[in-house]
């Protein structure tokens, strides 16, 4: 057996006998820089892969170069209140602000694989034009528009302040961060779970740019109830785990919250039957943040957590492939759509790991190169795909 089995035999033995689980504290001594999902021996492989024309991440690279985020013409636009009603009505700012920072991030990015200054001073710009105006989020999808906007900003902030020579407003950038989007991200919703999730994420990238140690642990705290009560195992007995002080106390309530789904099955998500749509942006979460806390020195892929992204991954791939539903499953109906979003997860517990995921895998493959969901995923293909750094 090869030492790479080897160790994907080994990892999974504690999840399976339920002994290991993420430590409650997490905030390494000292941050790593760039680490906000991507890290510097990350896009080394990227540049290396994308310099010799080799596949998927030359062609994952020209459709990022061809996308309008990575237009240097473009033109921030910041204003000082952005408020977000449900299902964007109202819609004052929201897209902007979201557009405006998976540009910064895809301009970083243009940056460190090219080494050509104007995507640095392009993302400078946008993140400028931001913390120089705005002061607040409103309305009911405020929290949501924290974490979607939040997620973005805070890799294309770590990029630029950890990669490029100077940026003489990255400490206005920072108080921004910390004083429009950390206390709402940190407070939480209390809403669905990959609203909380994108929050965290979010949350955790402003921290590790930061190096605020203590809302880190925050963050991660959160995290880890919210991961526990969005994927099911049957470890977690005849019914999901819920989060603390949620309120949800009995059977009735829980299958509610689970979209009225009342039989569990390995992989399921808190979202499942609402729709892969929503299923997606907290499998992303998922495992954006367990990338993060990887490169900031703690594995979360050998606990519990990385069983449940597995399990998710491959239990949402294989509807989204062609497999009939159940009528045990949503009642038989499933709303597919799941969306760019396997790559990150799928490369950790594939590539680096070596576990076999068959149905997550021919997915992955299928959707290459994974694009942006215009909300807070982008580009992860170029990123992540067998990525071993």
């Amino acid at each position: 057996m090869s030492a790479r089995r080897l160790l994907s035999f080994a990892a999974l033995i504690p999840i399976s006998l339920g002994l290991l689980t993420a430590p409650a504290q997490a905030a390494p001594a000292t941050f790593t820089h760039p680490g906000v999902l991507v890290s510097r021996p990350q896009l080394d492989f990227v540049r290396d892969k994308v310099s010799a024309g080799a596949q998927p991440w030359k062609s994952a690279y020209d459709q990022m170069m061809g996308s309008k985020y990575a237009s240097l013409s473009r033109t921030a636009k910041p204003r000082a209140v952005v408020e977000c009603g449900s299902y964007s009505n109202p819609n004052l700012g929201c897209t902007d602000e979201r557009e405006d920072a998976i540009a910064a991030y895809t301009d970083a990015l243009a940056w460190y694989l090219t080494q050509d200054a104007r995507y640095a001073q392009k993302a400078i710009a946008l993140m400028d034009a931001w913390s120089a105006t705005i002061t607040s989020h409103t309305n009911s999808n405020a929290p949501l528009q924290t974490g979607w906007a939040g997620a973005s900003w805070s890799r294309a902030a770590e990029l630029i302040k950890s990669t490029y020579t100077s940026w003489p407003n990255a400490g206005r950038f920072a108080t921004m961060l910390r004083t429009v989007y950390l206390p709402k991200l940190l407070a939480g919703s209390n809403s669905n779970g990959n609203w909380e999730l994108v929050m965290t994420e979010a949350a955790v990238g402003i921290s590790v740019f930061l190096d605020d140690k203590t809302s880190y642990d925050s963050a991660m705290t959160r995290y880890r109830n919210r991961v526990a009560a969005y994927v099911y195992l049957p470890t977690d007995g005849t019914l999901p785990k819920t989060v603390p002080g949620s309120g949800l106390t009995t059977r009735d309530q829980i299958v509610n919250y689970w979209q009225k789904q009342s039989t569990f099955t390995t992989g399921l998500t808190q979202e499942t039957c609402r729709d892969f749509v929503h299923t997606g942006y907290g499998i992303a979460s998922i495992a954006d943040v367990a990338e993060t806390s990887r490169i900031q020195g703690q594995d979360l892929y050998g606990t519990d957590i990385g069983e449940r992204l597995r399990q998710a991954l491959g239990f949402q791939s294989k509807y989204e492939l062609g497999t009939p539903a159940p009528s045990s499953l949503c009642g038989g109906t499933l709303h597919l759509g799941l969306g760019p979003v396997t790559e990150v997860g799928y490369n950790a517990l594939h590539t680096r790991l070596g576990i076999a995921m068959t149905n997550t895998q021919t997915l992955t493959t299928r959707q290459r190169p994974a694009g942006t969901n215009n909300l807070f995923v982008a580009w992860q293909t170029l990123t992540h795909a067998e990525n071993p750094a």
